[in-house]
């Protein structure tokens, strides 16, 4: 028996749709409220998910719940830009994620 864990998409409709169609589990969101239970749902009731990817503005108001998983392999929490532009968010948690690994930034310029 093959068991495959899951990626999921949180975040607006228009951004998380497109995910779908490549075989990601799609959660569209309305608001803050909702992305936080969606992200408590997802790492609470299945320890499934090894990718769950969050729109960077609803993530920049979820930190305190991101950062519980930071540490651990799974699931790995990646900010992703919106249909806005990236903001900046994203970028930098993957700059603090290579600096807690490695001790060093290698990624900045």
């Amino acid at each position: 028996m093959i068991f495959m864990l899951k990626i999921a998409v949180i975040g607006g409709r228009e951004t998380v749709m497109g995910f779908k169609a490549l075989g990601l589990e799609a959660c569209p969101v309305e608001n803050l409220t909702e992305a936080k239970e969606t992200l408590r749902k997802l790492t609470r009731d299945s320890d499934d998910y090894a990718i769950i990817y969050i729109e960077e503005n609803l993530a920049e108001n979820l930190t305190d719940e991101i950062d519980r998983y930071k540490d651990l392999p799974k699931p790995a929490i990646i900010l992703i830009p919106g249909r806005e532009g990236s903001n900046g968010l994203g970028i930098n948690a993957l700059n603090a994620a290579v600096e807690r690994a490695i001790g060093t930034n290698i990624l900045e310029n």
